[in-house]
């Protein structure tokens, strides 16, 4: 080959080795301007010996080193901890030595000043079987998404309000702690904690202020329970109290004692100061359940229990707890169910005028029948009512069903009849009261002196001024109002002069004890006397013999009800009653 000949080919291939180099520096330079310009890719080389030769400036705003710090220096000096050292370099060791790749993954790497740095950090192997092999660490931040996940893990299992654990997070924490309290033997309690009147103070007041009258007595609770036990917010003004180490039942008691004084100190809101108690109910692992629903269940048995035996106490559960509940909860399926389908029913005892012996008015008896066709006690179902709530609904129905039944008698024998009906003084809180009677007499085109109200004593001497005003414009429009089961409550004969009440009616007790005892014959003449006095009707209920006729007739009683004149009876049945009555 000629000499000028195999120099061009020199000279050609020198060329492209020249070129070609030329390439690559450009490929390196353009490779490092990318990874310089991603402002969330962090990435860090380095060479056989773990020793940094390129640090980008996101990994100066990843791990707080600039790229002078980080320079030549040991990838397990900078950003590894110390529990992570020794695994990162063999991971290196094989990577190197035996092509064992290191896996991506998500990772807590070391800040400058010594925090941890969540990250997705990949690794990249450049030149492994040559001498100047390096490797390249690409990390991305996930502060973001960690904050993201804590956010939801807050939001799933923490109450925004009070900051407290929620619902789920303790039926799940309860589940886990029973199975070990269940290895090894031990005990757990569970209280449920329900605020008295909580719902008054809302109402009144407006949610906001509730909101904030909750997170002080939320506050309050933590101060107060020991470090081992679990508060968390069960919902609305309720909390659930874990139990996990405590002195058997005396030990409980002492420290639902020290909550119950820390919230009887009250709180002031926003310039207002607010009283508060709390009804607890406890139940045991594993007396009395061993799963959480049924410990959550006896534990919240035994609140109600609480609020009935007076609020602001402690119950523990106790079976029979359970059986009241369960029948608690029958009586309102069956008062829905009948309030729904139109099912209950009014019975009428007549009421007798002791001089002529005729029928001056009937008082209205609600009566309700089972499934079966049998009668349910009053005495079982009026309490659930009031409890419930559901005698608002029952309430309106026997001022409905009254009116109907006075409108049916129209033009009868029956025609001049009045209806007297119980008033619950949860009803007399409704502060359209008169507006609702007055216009359900109007619709049925009835007076108004066909229809009676009776409320026991202690409803009515408890009443407040606006509740009076509604007594009083009710007694002007012409309806009759009585105190019913008078003598058995907390009167006062001066309160009783000021009431708008047409009569009262003394309780079957001071009749039936007036038979054998003075001192109840005593006090029944001087009932009388103070009826009269005060110009009202005086009715005694619970006449049931010869005897007690002649010895009330005597007393100068006007009216009487009881069975020796006749027994409650459907509607259809009085027509009967009045024709034999008058025969």
């Amino acid at each position: 080959m000629p000499e000028k000949q195999t120099l061009n080919m020199q000279g050609s291939s020198a060329t492209r080795k020249e070129r070609s180099q030329s390439f690559l520096d450009r490929s390196e330079r353009k490779f490092h301007e990318l990874i310089e310009s991603l402002p969330m890719v962090a990435v860090q080389g380095y060479n056989r010996n773990r020793e940094v030769i390129y640090w980008n400036e996101a990994s100066r705003r990843l791990y707080g080193y600039t790229r002078e710090e980080a320079q030549g220096k040991l990838l397990e000096d900078l950003i590894i901890p110390d529990s992570m050292r020794d695994g990162v370099i063999k991971a290196h060791t094989d990577w190197l030595e035996r092509n064992v790749g290191i896996p991506s993954e998500e990772l807590e790497l070391k800040h400058k000043e010594g925090h941890l740095v969540p990250v997705y950090s990949s690794h990249v192997m450049i030149k492994q079987d040559t001498g100047e092999c390096e490797m390249y660490c690409v990390d991305i931040s996930l502060e973001e998404q960690k904050k993201a996940r804590a956010e939801l893990h807050r939001n799933a299992f923490f109450d925004d309000l009070t900051e407290l654990p929620n619902r789920r997070f303790m039926e799940a924490e309860l589940t886990v702690r029973l199975a070990e309290a269940s290895r090894l033997k031990r005990e757990v309690a569970v209280v449920f904690i329900d605020m008295d009147n909580f719902k008054l103070i809302n109402d009144t007041l407006g949610h906001h202020q509730g909101d904030k009258l909750l997170k002080a007595v939320s506050d309050v609770l933590k101060k107060e329970i020991r470090g081992a036990d679990l508060l968390s917010r069960f919902g609305g003004d309720e909390f659930v109290l874990l139990l996990f180490d405590f002195d058997g039942p005396e030990g409980i008691h002492e420290l639902l004692r020290r909550l119950i004084d820390a919230l009887d100190r009250g709180f002031t809101i926003d310039g207002d100061y607010f009283q508060v108690t709390a009804s607890f109910g406890v139940s045991l692992f594993p007396d009395n359940g061993t799963t959480s629903a049924e410990l959550m269940g006896n534990a919240d048995a035994a609140m109600y229990q609480a609020k009935e035996t007076g609020k602001n106490s402690v119950c523990f559960y106790t079976p029979d707890i359970n059986d009241r509940l369960t029948h608690y909860q029958d009586i309102t399926t069956l008062l829905r169910r009948a309030i729904a389908s139109d099912t209950l029913q009014l019975y009428f005892q007549p009421q007798i005028d002791l001089v002529n012996g005729g029928m001056d008015s009937c008082e209205a008896l609600l009566r309700c029948f089972n499934e079966h066709g049998q009668a349910v006690s009053p005495a079982d179902f009026i309490p659930v009512a009031e409890k419930s709530g559901l005698i608002h609904r029952i309430g309106n129905w026997v001022i409905e069903a009254a009116c109907r039944q006075l409108k049916a008698w129209q033009g009868t024998a029956l025609g001049h009849m009045r209806i007297d009906i119980n008033l619950s003084g949860r009803q007399l809180n409704n502060p359209r009261l008169a507006d609702e009677i007055l216009e359900t007499l109007q619709r049925h085109g009835l007076t108004t002196s066909q229809l009676g109200l009776e409320l026991t004593e202690n409803e009515v001497f408890g009443s407040d001024n606006g509740q009076i005003r509604q007594l009083e414009r009710l007694k002007r429009s012409g309806v009759h109002i009585s105190i019913d089961d008078f003598g058995t409550g907390y009167s006062s004969l001066v309160y009783l002069r000021k009431l708008p009440v047409c009569s009262i009616k003394i309780d079957r007790s001071f009749l039936h004890h007036a038979m054998s005892n003075d001192s109840d014959m005593a006090i029944m003449k001087a009932m009388i006397t103070v009826g009269h006095t005060l110009g009202l009707t005086v009715v005694v209920e619970g006449v049931e013999t010869e005897e007690q006729d002649i010895l009330v007739k005597n007393l100068g009683c006007d009216l009487a009800q009881g069975f020796l004149y006749a027994t409650p009876r459907p509607a259809a049945q009085m027509p009967a009653f009045l024709a034999e009555l008058n025969a």
